[in-house]
């Protein structure tokens, strides 16, 4: 069991683990600190933390595990503000939605202290964010992909682990640069399609006839098109490289689609959707392919 969890990020994420720690019996305390004060007033209202902390620096003061849940593009900073109180015995976890940048950042901040540093990605989350919609069920039953570098201490790494597999995850270890390069194909570019596609139509002068007439099937393709602006701007900026050759891969597939409807062929054009079709068929969440 850990003392006290030092969270900084009191919202969707952030506000799940605490939850989830909490009630698995893991942790004491939870002392928590958000960029607004609004935010960490609610999470204390909503008893997801125990107390308030006025800087980053203040919620890691006095705990033995840290969880970093804010946007990649605050990541530096947010090490910057804590380093000087972090110690190799303590456990830090983020849960970025990519790694590379994640590890570069720590790499560059925290020197001697980067062995506390489990780069984490919990692969889980809701189209609507803030601290009202932390449930401690987020993570049960969700891949937690964790990605160690060569200063990344055993220990840690051994708790980092222990941690998520005790909130019912499965745990997978990946390097970084594989780990960005998967989640730019299955995660990343289907956001960034489901962006494009609502945008593509809502543009059109007819669109909001067209989306008048929307059904099930627009509903489920596009329901992470309402996903959070900002922390979706900086996940495709920082795997940029990775999401647009899937892009691009894509693009080759949509011609190759085209092309069957420009001939005329239903042949071909029924064979693309069928082997599509016993792909997504035979593919079970968190399982990848079955077996026939």
């Amino acid at each position: 069991m850990f003392e006290q969890l030092g969270l900084i990020g009191c919202g969707l994420m952030g506000g799940s683990f605490a939850l989830a720690l909490k009630r698995a019996g893991l942790v004491k305390r939870v002392v928590g600190y958000s960029k607004s004060p609004s935010t960490t007033e609610r999470a204390l209202q909503l008893g997801v933390i125990d107390a308030a902390a006025p800087s980053a620096l203040q919620a890691v003061s006095g705990s033995d595990v840290v969880l970093l849940a804010v946007p990649v593009a605050a990541t530096e900073s947010t090490l910057k503000a804590i380093r000087h109180l972090v110690t190799r015995d303590m456990l830090v976890m983020d849960v970025g939605s990519t790694k590379r940048d994640v590890v570069a950042d720590a790499r560059r901040v925290m020197g001697d202290q980067l062995g506390a540093f489990v780069p984490c990605h919990p692969i889980a989350g809701k189209e609507s964010s803030g601290i009202e919609h932390a449930t401690p069920d987020l993570y049960r039953d969700h891949h937690v992909v964790i990605t160690p570098i060569e200063r990344t201490g055993v220990a840690q790494l051994n708790q980092a682990r222990a941690v998520w597999e005790a909130l019912g995850c499965r745990v997978h270890l990946m390097s970084p640069e594989a780990h960005d390069a998967a989640l730019a194909a299955v995660s990343h570019l289907p956001h960034l399609v489901a962006f494009a596609a609502v945008d593509a139509v809502r543009r059109q002068s007819q669109g909001a006839e067209f989306l008048a007439l929307a059904g099930p099937g627009f509903r489920d393709f596009t329901r992470i098109a309402a996903s959070d602006p900002q922390i979706w701007r900086d996940i495709l900026l920082a795997n940029r490289h990775e999401v647009i050759e899937q892009s691009q891969r894509l693009r080759e597939r949509l011609a190759v689609f085209e092309q069957a409807m420009q001939a005329d062929d239903p042949q071909a054009l029924e064979t693309l959707i069928r082997e599509a079709s016993a792909v997504r068929a035979r593919w079970k969440m968190g399982r990848g392919l079955e077996d026939h």
